[in-house]
């Protein structure tokens, strides 16, 4: 049995000016000690998703339908209580912005210990030393000296690091990573991605990696995810992704990334992202798309088997059976 299954999931935001479809209707699955990248441009339904998964969304979100299963348990209507005694143990989440997760009127050390405290039956001496040794763990120097400092006094990827202690402190099943590296340079962006390696095998945990950097993909993942305006185009292996790309989305992200093998301009993806109210009838991607043609713009392609680990919802691998439709 997988981990974590998620089924059908659709979750809108209902605003003023009407009905945000930002996820529409998406399925995967996580198996125990593997890492699955969810990989899209900002507004695709990442971190919605995550959110989805933790029940945090904001109080115009709704999940309007779909099953979310964590080792069997149903989590979607769950209720608070529940999903308390989950949250930090079971399953844990480092947030996109250090800067605006950790609180800045109060100590690393203090906020490390409020989760031990609440999730574990250890006391305030007891929570005190695993939080050094969570610090110790994620290479943080001088350990007892930064649990009395507060947020502003460390650097971003000091910050990053502490909020990898805290959400590892309880030994979670499942770590959400939502774009852990983006506010970070490259040389310390390399090092947390090492980190996490590291502690993933150590601890046999698995990791949602959500980021839109193909890089770190590349690099962090067993699976890959690739969504776009709330559904999920292709899905697939790591190597099937990238040397098999089966959807005009994934092979336009592929072609943007610098190569060093690439001398020339980089191709953008031209366009704009799609309005999420008002929702196009036929496949979302149609209007950037390059090879577009005629059913794309009248009807959704579903998900298509390209073979046992690899899928994708793209109408140009039923081109023969349109009749080559080019249109």
């Amino acid at each position: 049995m997988a981990l974590l299954e998620v089924k059908d999931l659709q979750v809108s935001f209902f605003t003023p000016a009407g009905e945000v479809k930002a996820v529409g209707g998406i399925s995967f699955s996580l198996e125990k000690g593997k890492v699955l990248g969810i990989v899209g441009e900002s507004g695709s339904g990442k971190s919605v998703t995550a959110y989805s998964i933790m029940q945090i969304l904001e109080k115009s979100g709704k999940i309007v339908s779909g099953s979310i299963r964590f080792q069997g348990q149903e989590l979607v209507g769950a209720g608070e209580k529940v999903m308390k005694n989950l949250r930090g143990t079971r399953i844990s989440m480092i947030f996109q912005d250090p800067r605006t997760s950790l609180n800045p009127t109060f100590t690393i050390g203090h906020q490390l210990m409020e989760g031990i405290l609440l999730h574990t039956q250890r006391n305030r001496q007891q929570a005190w030393d695993r939080a050094v040794e969570m610090l110790k763990l994620v290479g943080v120097n001088e350990p007892e000296k930064r649990m009395k400092q507060y947020p502003h006094q460390l650097s971003g990827g000091m910050r990053q690091r502490i909020m990898i202690a805290m959400a590892l402190a309880c030994e979670p099943d499942i770590l959400i990573a939502d774009e852990p590296t983006t506010a970070l340079d490259v040389t310390i962006q390399a090092q947390i991605l090492e980190l996490m390696q590291k502690l993933q095998k150590e601890m046999g945990m698995a990791i949602i990696m959500i980021t839109h950097d193909l890089g770190v993909v590349a690099q962090m993942c067993d699976e890959v995810i690739v969504m776009y305006a709330g559904t999920i185009c292709e899905q697939g292996t790591v190597e099937e992704i990238f040397y098999n790309p089966r959807h005009s989305y994934t092979r336009g992200l592929l072609r943007s990334i610098p190569t060093l093998e690439h001398s020339g301009r980089l191709r953008p993806i031209a366009g704009s992202p799609i309005d999420l109210l008002n929702m196009p009838q036929g496949c979302p991607f149609a209007p950037r798309c390059e090879d577009a043609m005629k059913i794309c713009l009248k009807k959704r392609c579903e998900r298509t088997a390209i073979n046992d680990r690899h899928y994708a919802a793209c109408w140009l691998n039923h081109k023969e059976e349109n009749g080559g439709d080019d249109g």
